[in-house]
């Protein structure tokens, strides 16, 4: 076993691996995201709002890379000793917890950062609470738990599809397929459909997400595959560029004033971009993994909390907004966005450490008195 270890750094649970990567490039990413929406609420000139959309689309790969690299870690180190009902308390502590608490502040010291509707009685506070909408980027929270919930659905996929070709391949087509029936109806009847109102729901439904956590078992089920891919990330960083340019054609295509939700993951030259980037983060991953990189600790230290962090990144922006990003924005755009942005960032991963850190040690001394 040890020496397993060794001749695979991606068996190493106490360094990086792939999802790892993904993970953390997902967190980082997304934080630009909601200030590049916000960033339009200062009316800047259509050239402004021209890069905004086009920083925006290069971003937009963060749910799917974080479904990915989430089903890809999990299968990764999956003990077939674990219970589901010992994989959901470790969910609880690591994910829900988490969830409920931010849901709660945005809610309640935020409210005007809600979607769609606003909380008047105790049944609709419910209702935003568990849909998504409290703030701009909970609707991944309501995704990313159905995965969570459905898991043993996809431990039983990753045994029966195991280390035999014909069944993946015949789970890839199959869910590709799929989800490219899923795409047509969704942009056909939802997005900027007959449905646009109506069925907005589905933009958060695990299905829209399903081909990337698929993707991510079988990464690691055919890992050595996989990596051979991997290796011809000359041609998929062509591809990518080239679907880059193809999701700005559509962004565009609506005209000004931008608007970002016209940038939808949901169309076909979304999902090849987000495979595509993917697939390069992921061959940036693998190479400094095989090379045994002192950075891949830190990357997968940082990708422990990275989830901790996104729930926290609009609290922090729009403090950050508050005091001075709203004015610095409007005046100097391109300085405005990134000073708030590495703002974010390091208080959302500095107040997620101390957070996790802290309660750890409440936990332990409160262990010890009740011993005691």
């Amino acid at each position: 076993m040890n020496a397993m270890v060794k001749s695979n750094p991606q068996q190493n649970l106490t360094t990086a691996d792939i999802g790892d990567y993904l993970k953390l490039a997902a967190c980082t990413a997304v934080m630009l995201q909601t200030i590049l929406s916000f960033s339009l609420t200062t009316n800047p000139s259509h050239q402004v709002q021209t890069w905004i959309g086009i920083a925006y689309n290069f971003t937009k790969f963060t749910a799917p890379a974080f479904i990915f690299g989430i089903l890809y870690t999990t299968i990764r180190t999956f003990n077939p000793t674990l219970t589901y009902h010992h994989y959901l308390h470790n969910q609880w502590r690591a994910t829900l917890v988490p969830t409920i608490w931010w849901t709660s502040i945005y809610l309640l010291t935020m409210p005007g950062l809600q979607q769609v509707n606003h909380y008047h009685t105790l049944i609709q506070f419910g209702w935003q609470f568990i849909n998504g909408n409290a703030a701009p980027h909970l609707w991944y929270n309501t995704m990313m738990i159905q995965f969570i919930f459905l898991m043993p659905l996809f431990w039983l996929l990753a045994d029966w599809v195991a280390n035999r070709a014909g069944r993946g391949w015949f789970v890839f087509v199959i869910t590709s397929l799929g989800y490219w029936g899923w795409l047509i109806g969704y942009d056909q009847l939802v997005f900027h459909g007959p449905f646009m109102t109506n069925w907005y729901l589905l933009d958060r439904v695990f299905v829209s997400f399903s081909l990337y956590g698929i993707g991510g078992l079988l990464a690691w089920q055919f890992r050595k595959a996989f990596s051979k891919l991997l290796r011809f990330w000359p041609i998929i960083l062509i591809i990518a560029l080239g679907c880059f340019y193809w999701i700005n054609l559509n962004l565009f295509h609506f005209g000004y004033p931008i608007k970002l939700a016209n940038a939808t993951y949901y169309r076909p030259s979304m999902a090849f971009y987000d495979l595509s980037v993917i697939l390069l983060i992921s061959a940036v991953g693998n190479w400094q993994i095989n090379r045994q990189y002192q950075l891949t600790y830190l990357v997968h230290y940082l990708a422990n909390y990275a989830y901790r962090a996104f729930l926290s990144t609009v609290f922090w922006q729009q403090l950050l907004r508050l005091i001075f990003g709203r004015q610095l924005i409007a005046q100097t755009p391109l300085i405005g966005i990134i000073v708030v942005y590495v703002g974010t960032w390091i208080l959302s991963f500095t107040s997620a450490i101390i957070i996790s850190m802290g309660w750890q040690r409440i936990k332990s001394g409160i262990f010890v008195h009740w011993r005691k």
